[in-house]
């Protein structure tokens, strides 16, 4: 999988790796040389994608970057698609490391995957085809998951005499219950659509189409859904969600009353209450 890293308000952002995309719905600022790590920086443009595709290699092993863009229509929501087609090595390349390339190759892996859980704006990853290992593990950094019934997923480390390395121990037991994860994780089970729905590891599960992108433009119908909404609270909104469940109710209620706090002093929050008195849609900017 690859990602659309960050996007000025209103925009619409995917990345495609093979047969697993991530949308993000932007709705976000970010600033004009935000990047994940690394050296590679983009210029200012506005509006704009900030974009670093990572792929996986066959079985989710290998990573390597790629750039590119291409803009579509003003009908199709101002939206700016990223497409990602490089892959990465394969297991065979990754044999050939020694032991102490191994640790920082993962790190680095695990730190783009982190970048990913992180970003302020809705991410939804479209899986049509394979999502196995770090395919499945930046999959799970994302917030919300469709799959296609024909899509294979698992995390088949434990195959390799390895375990997951890209925070798959940790975001699959949160999505789908510790007890389940661990037999995912322990037999190395790979899930079709189906099964994937089935235990809660998707939202969506699609009947393939004859393009095989079934999964991908469920994804876009979900972030058209998102774009609409102030995009002050939808930042808020999702770090209220992620903060509040990693701790106890009393202390989830806190960080909502701070993250709502946040909401009240906008611009945007007034043309709400302005177009709902006018009757007409509100034009967020995103202040």
């Amino acid at each position: 999988m690859a990602a659309a890293v960050a996007a000025a308000p209103g925009a619409l952002g995917t990345l495609q790796a093979g047969r697993a995309r991530l949308v993000a719905a932007c709705c976000a600022r970010l600033g004009p040389r935000w990047s994940l790590p690394g050296s590679w920086r983009s210029p200012r443009v506005d509006p704009a994608i900030w974009v670093r595709g990572w792929t996986p290699a066959a079985g989710g092993a290998a990573w390597r970057r790629g750039y590119s863009s291409e803009v579509k229509t003003e009908d199709e929501l101002r939206v700016r698609y990223l497409e990602e087609e490089n892959r990465g090595a394969d297991l065979k390349e990754r044999v050939k490391m020694n032991s102490s390339e191994v640790g920082p190759f993962v790190s680095k892996i695990r730190a783009v995957i982190n970048e990913i859980a992180n970003l302020p704006m809705p991410t939804i990853a479209a899986i049509d085809g394979l999502a196995l290992g770090g395919g499945l593990e930046l999959a799970l950094a994302c917030d919300i998951r469709v799959a296609a019934s024909s899509a294979k997923m698992g995390l088949v480390e434990t195959k390799l005499a390895i375990i997951p390395g890209g925070g798959g121990t940790q975001r699959l037991p949160r999505a789908i219950g510790m007890s389940l994860a661990k037999e995912l994780i322990f037999s190395a089970r790979v899930l079709d659509g189906q099964e994937a729905k089935a235990v809660g590891l998707i939202s969506h599960v699609l009947e393939q189409n004859q393009e095989g992108d079934a999964a991908y433009r469920k994804a876009l119908d979900l972030a058209r859904e998102f774009l609409p909404q102030g995009p002050v609270a939808m930042r808020v909104a999702k770090l209220a969600i992620n903060q509040g469940m990693e701790v106890d109710l009393v202390t989830g209620l806190a960080i909502e009353e701070a993250c709502y706090a946040q909401t009240i002093p906008t611009k945007d929050r007034l043309e709400g209450l302005l177009a709902f008195k006018e009757k007409r849609i509100p034009r967020y900017k995103g202040e």
